[in-house]
Formats: C-alpha cells, sequence, structure tokens
C-alpha cells in the first residue's frame, strides 16, 4: 500500500473540514454553561475590589491616591483581554479582531460604549464616597439593586426579550425588595452605633471610662504603626462593634463621618445606583447596535473592543476628576498634591490589585451578556453578598448589634440569593 492509498483511507468529518477551511476564529463565549461560569468568576471579583479600596480608605489613605492606583491596572485589564481574547484566531470581514476593528467607520457604536464607561467611572468614584459613610453592605446592596431594576428592564426589551420574563422580573423584584430591606438595615444599625457611643460618653461624664477617653489617642498611636503599613490589623485592644472601636476608626480614616447626616451617604448610593443601570445597556448598544446607527456592511464591536474603548472613557473620566480632587477635595476628604500621590506606596498594591479585580470582573460580565443576554448578566450585582462576607469579616460590620439589624441584614442576604439564581435561570442564547 503506498502513501496515497493510506491518504485516501483517513476520513476528516464535515466540521473539521469546516474549521480547517475557514481558519481559527476569535474566541468568544457562547454556550449558556460558559456564560454561567463567566458570571459567577466576575461576581467574586466585583464583589472583592470594593473591599480593598474601604480597607485603604479605613487605614487613612486618600481615596484620590487609592483611585488614581485603581483607575490604572482597570486600564490595564482592558488591554489585556484585548490583545489576547481579542487577537485570537484568524481575523475576517464578519467577525474582525480588535486591531482590525480599530481602524474601521464604526464611531456610533465606540461612542455608546465610552458612554457606558463614562457612567461607570463616576458611579465607581461616588460609591467610594458612600462607603465610609454608609458602609460597605449597604451602598454595595442599594447601588446593586436599583441597577438591576433600571439596567435589567432596559437590557431586557434591548436584546429582543431572548430572556425568559416569567423567570427574569420576579428576579428583579426581589432585586427591588433588597433595595428595601438594605436601607432599613443602615438605617437599624446607625441606631445601634448611636446607642453605643451615647452610652460611651454617658459613661465618661460619669467618670467610669474617663482614663480610656484620655488615652485613647495615645493608645491608638501605639497600635497604628509599623504594623498597619505591613497590612495588619491596629485595633487590639478595641474590639469590632464597640464604641471604641468606632471611635478610634473615626481616627484613622480618610473620610470624617461623625456628625454627618446618613442622608449624605445614602444619596450618593442611590446616585450611584442611577450610573451604574447605565452603563450594560450602553454597552449592549454598543456591542449589539439595536437602533441601527452603523453603516451598512461595518461588522458590530466584539465584546473586546467595546470594552477597550469602555474602559478608556472610565480612565479619562477618573483621572480628570481625582486629579480635581487631589487639590479641591469634597465630602471632608483631605487636601492633597500629584507629588503626594507619586510618593504615596502605603497600601498601592491593594489599589492596584482591586483595579485588575474590576478590569477583569466587568470583562467577563460583558463576555457572558453577550452569549446569556445582557439582562441575565446582571446577576453580578449580587455582588453584596460578597461585599458583606469581606464587610464582615474584614471590617466588623454589624459586630454586636441589635437582633433587629441581624433580622434585616439576614433578609437581605436571602433576597440576594434568591434574585441571583433567578436571574441566571432567566438566560437566554443570543442567536
Amino acid at each position: 500500500m503506498d502513501f496515497w492509498s493510506i491518504l485516501n483511507l483517513i476520513t476528516i468529518s464535515p466540521e473539521v473540514e469546516k474549521l480547517l477551511s475557514s481558519g481559527l476564529k476569535m474566541y468568544s463565549v457562547e454556550s449558556k454553561g460558559g456564560a454561567i461560569v463567566c458570571m459567577l468568576v466576575s461576581l467574586f471579583f466585583l464583589g472583592t475590589w470594593p473591599a480593598l479600596l474601604t480597607l485603604l480608605e479605613r487605614r487613612g489613605r486618600f481615596p484620590q491616591h487609592t483611585y488614581l492606583d485603581y483607575t490604572l491596572t482597570n486600564l490595564l485589564a482592558a488591554f489585556i483581554i484585548a490583545f489576547t481574547f481579542g487577537e485570537i484566531g484568524t481575523s475576517s470581514t464578519g467577525k474582525p479582531n480588535f486591531l482590525r476593528q480599530l481602524s474601521q467607520d464604526n464611531w456610533p457604536s465606540v461612542l455608546f460604549a465610552m458612554a457606558g464607561g463614562v457612567v461607570l467611572s463616576i458611579g465607581n468614584l461616588t460609591t467610594q464616597y458612600a462607603w465610609a459613610f454608609v458602609g460597605l453592605s449597604v451602598t454595595e446592596v442599594v447601588s446593586s439593586s436599583i441597577t438591576v431594576v433600571i439596567g435589567t428592564t432596559l437590557n431586557y426589551y434591548l436584546d429582543d426579550k431572548i430572556n425568559k420574563a416569567e423567570i427574569l422580573f420576579p428576579g428583579v423584584g426581589c432585586f427591588l425588595i433588597a433595595v428595601c430591606l438594605g436601607s432599613a438595615v443602615h438605617a437599624s444599625n446607625s441606631a445601634d452605633n448611636k446607642a453605643k457611643l451615647d452610652g460611651y460618653s454617658n459613661d465618661s461624664k460619669d467618670g467610669i471610662r474617663t482614663n480610656n477617653i484620655t488615652n485613647s489617642k495615645q493608645a491608638y498611636t501605639k497600635r497604628v504603626g509599623v504594623n498597619d503599613e505591613k497590612g495588619v490589623a491596629s485595633i487590639e485592644k478595641a474590639k469590632f462593634g464597640t464604641a471604641l472601636f468606632l471611635i478610634d476608626l473615626e481616627k484613622r480614616r480618610a473620610i470624617k463621618i461623625f456628625g454627618k447626616s446618613a442622608v449624605i451617604g445614602l444619596a450618593l448610593t442611590f446616585f450611584a445606583g442611577v450610573c451604574f443601570s447605565l452603563f450594560s445597556p450602553a454597552f449592549n448598544l454598543a456591542t449589539n447596535d439595536q437602533w441601527h446607527t452603523l453603516k451598512d456592511g461595518v461588522p458590530h464591536l466584539s465584546v473586546y473592543t467595546a470594552f477597550f474603548y469602555f474602559s478608556v472613557s472610565c480612565f479619562v473620566v477618573a483621572l480628570i476628576l481625582n486629579l480635581i480632587f487631589l487639590y479641591r477635595p469634597v465630602l471632608n476628604a483631605p487636601k492633597s498634591s500629584l507629588k503626594a500621590y507619586l510618593n504615596d506606596w502605603n497600601g498601592r498594591g491593594w489599589a492596584l490589585l482591586a483595579g485588575l479585580l474590576c478590569g477583569f470582573g466587568n470583562g467577563l460580565q460583558f463576555m457572558g451578556g453577550q452569549a446569556a443576554g445582557y439582562a441575565a448578566a446582571d446577576a453580578v450585582q449580587a455582588l453584596p453578598l460578597v461585599s458583606t462576607f469581606w464587610g464582615i469579616i474584614l471590617f466588623g460590620e454589624y459586630r454586636r448589634s441589635s437582633r433587629k439589624t441581624y433580622t434585616l441584614l439576614v433578609g437581605m442576604l436571602f433576597m440576594f440569593v434568591a434574585a441571583v439564581g433567578i436571574l441566571m435561570a432567566s438566560s437566554g442564547h443570543r442567536k
């Protein structure tokens, strides 16, 4: 048997033959299972990065410094995604890769992507200050719930109703209930903290804790030193949830909140939620062109190209605003300078890590949304489940609170668990 006879015995399946003839295609998530995996990983990333920024603010690092570091690596994540996933495979006319799309006449879609980046950047910047006023858990719960109520509804209609409405909207309802419970948790926890501080103040007037108050600053100075720079917890004697813990925390943190109305924090949180509710629909329009703004023959932006433009505008807005806030700070943040920022290495690694987590988290959310529908991908807005875990473990949120606060907290988290499951169950499949 000669060589050609052997070749004739080898059969190639039609699928393999088609793949070999067309070349390797650009990678994209297409299955429902793959989309759900993207959502779950995104959920963990997006729920973790706010905890890192909150940790730095509580240790006294200027929020302007932290956000400038964060936004650098957030942009870096978009570059990595664009030049890896966006460049895998052979570019074609119908599905051009990242670099080829940069030169195409697709500016209407680019503007939608950049608009999404603008509102996300403003929303993230707002929540950085809201965390100080109302806490990590409540901020994430309320803003994420508003995002789902508004954004998911918009995405449902933009995606031509590929998600199951009878499943999707009960999930939205769960998020709406979580908004109310989140506000109630904050109000109850604020009342608990006020009672602790009032009790501490009354004891001090009676002379019971005079020594503690007199030596509080001295003790605080001893506890906050080299250990803090290494990331070791500074409070040893002041236990989580006590009045002394709250007093020491106020002394250390960059944004002072004692004596300030909680309405400020809630207003910031609701404003951030509205901003967050718009970035996903804008990205949806950028990648799917439901309003037919592109010229005939111009392919839709890939997720990777849209995410690149999205992240660039996010970076530019954050850079401009935070450079202004260095010299003209807002909401009791400390005044700083560009030189002070460049020399501030305390906690910089955590801020850079937070940017990477947020960047890859957003990228995975969009990859899952392109496959299963952006309305279902909004399930990642259950990120407060992760943030609340970090808030309790790292920051001692809700320690020594009342039974009412604990009951409301459990109810809030239960509604989020139900909501994320229902939204993922509504996943469809984009044709």
